[in-house]
């Protein structure tokens, strides 16, 4: 099966800091391509952005490295604002083109903040996102 998701940047961060783990899994399953990850040049920025911060330790070589693989898997979309008040503004881009993604395709939004989005069945732990890929994996 293909899995298209919207991954929130905490969860790109996580990964890479701790690799053997679930966050880490998650972003394995994008470089295997099971998981189709969705962006725009918005999210992608904001990648390259957060994991050039110093406090990260990623060399420059390091983040365009998975910024690029993360282009190159990518299906992109063009997302048009959504009126909804979420407790920081910068993640409204991720729900913007899950929902728009959802026109065409299942998608998932894979975050570590729940509390930052609404509560929709689409939107999921990488634990839940882990879980709904191995049970499918068990029922063929």
């Amino acid at each position: 099966m293909k899995y298209y998701a919207v991954i929130d940047t905490n969860v790109l961060v996580s990964a890479l800091l701790k690799w053997n783990s679930v966050p880490g899994k998650i972003i394995e399953l994008v470089f295997s391509g099971t998981i189709t990850p969705i962006l725009n040049d918005v999210i992608l920025n904001e990648y390259k952005e957060v994991l050039s911060r110093s406090k990260f330790h990623l060399t420059e070589d390091i983040v365009d490295e998975i910024t690029d693989s993360l282009d190159k898997a990518a299906l992109y979309v063009d997302a048009e604002p959504i009126d909804i008040d979420l407790p920081d503004p910068k993640d409204r881009v991720f729900y913007e083109i899950v929902m728009e993604a959802r026109n065409q395709e299942e998608a998932w939004l894979v975050t570590g903040n729940m509390k930052h989005f609404p509560r929709e069945l689409f939107i999921v732990t990488p634990r839940e996102m882990l879980d709904i890929i191995m049970n499918d994996y068990h029922d063929e």
